[in-house]
């Protein structure tokens, strides 16, 4: 993995840090670097104080602070930027809370962004700003032509290596559409402001500290209903395809990116796995299985009108201008969200609140 030059100086706000991304991004950033890291999170989803609370057990966690607050209040991201010469904003939602849209998305996705963006701007450190979006700014893809085998949809173009950052953008979700938003409003950041920002556009992402909660942590899901034997739930015939990133090849692609900032910045990326990650829900169900060394217990439902059969991710251009790749395969994704979960079985006993650990302040 690339590593990052030490900077005593070096700050790291990491918004949305204490969820699977955020989490491993600062524990990785603990271990290899001698960075000064505040997590900003309100703690909403499911799994984020037992993050937190592992954090501050981890060698240099001196060096962490854990901020709670929300990204909607414009002080409390003022606050927390005060220092940050890097920020990752992750805050900003991939899918909404129960299968649910609202007001919130705009408020989160937008707003909040926005916050974080003039929070960069405001202070004059000119921090390099990294934005998670999502692949759900590309919409349905009914372009990509698909033909149907037993285990999958499969492109019916032989050479097709996935979806690039020019295909057409349809985003037709609340998710979708506020993410492609706040992708303009990064965009005019870099433009108007000269603030080196980053856009990564992101589908499935799994490994250690993966609760299973929302769309965009499916693989969790699947490991947590065949471990604890609950019965997973497929939309449709189960034969749509999703590329799967682990989380550890998305941070060193995060490392990749604050080190050829200079030629990356301003641009935007789809990174994921790609093909030779590709997988189906129905290949990913027998994985589960196999790596659990249990029976999954399926029943379909009526596919959702807004879903699509296949996507999957085409990284080569940020391969190209950084050399980045993927190195971790499905299953050792699969087998670190397993190990995940029998760790955080054994945490639940002796589990503290983030206010009885580490840095803890509350944010304005």
């Amino acid at each position: 993995m690339l590593r990052i030059a030490l900077n005593p100086s070096r700050n790291v706000l990491i918004t949305g840090g204490a969820g699977l991304i955020g989490a491993n991004l600062a524990a990785h950033l603990l271990a290899t670097t001698d960075s000064r890291i505040t997590v900003f999170d309100n703690l909403s989803r499911p799994g984020a104080e037992a993050n937190v609370a592992w954090l501050t057990t981890l060698a240099n966690a001196g060096r962490l602070t854990f901020l709670r607050g929300d990204i909607r209040s414009s002080v409390g991201v003022m606050q927390a930027a005060r220092m940050a010469c890097e920020i990752y904003h992750l805050a900003a939602r991939c899918a909404p809370p129960s299968g649910t849209e609202s007001q919130s998305e705009f408020d989160v996705n937008v707003t909040g962004t926005i916050n974080v963006l003039e929070a960069a701007r405001r202070w004059g450190r000119k921090p390099l700003v990294l934005f998670a979006s999502t692949s759900n700014v590309y919409g349905p893809l009914n372009a990509i032509a698909l033909t149907e085998t037993d285990a999958r949809y499969t492109p019916v173009d032989p050479e097709f290596q996935g979806v690039s950052e020019q295909a057409t953008l349809d985003c037709q979700t609340a998710v979708g559409c506020t993410k492609r938003i706040a992708e303009r409003y990064v965009q005019k950041y870099a433009r108007n402001y000269c603030l080196p920002t980053i856009v990564f556009r992101l589908d499935t992402t799994g490994g250690p500290r993966q609760f299973p909660v929302g769309a965009a942590g499916w693989v969790g899901r699947f490991v947590d209903s065949v471990l604890a034997d609950r019965p997973i739930a497929i939309d449709g015939d189960g034969l749509h395809v999703r590329d799967v990133l682990h989380v550890a090849d998305l941070v060193a692609a995060m490392e990749a990116a604050q080190a050829y900032i200079n030629v990356v910045k301003g641009k935007i990326y789809n990174i994921g796995g790609g093909m030779s990650r590709s997988i189906s829900v129905n290949e990913m169900v027998s994985l589960v299985e196999r790596v659990c060394h249990h029976p999954a217990k399926v029943f379909y439902t009526r596919l959702n009108s807004e879903g699509r059969p296949f996507y999957v991710s085409d990284s080569s251009s940020f391969s190209t201008d950084t050399g980045w790749m993927p190195r971790r395969t499905l299953e050792e994704t699969v087998r670190d969200v397993a190990a995940s979960w029998y760790a955080h079985r054994l945490e639940r006993a002796t589990r503290h609140s983030p206010k009885d650990v580490g840095s803890f302040r509350q944010a304005a």
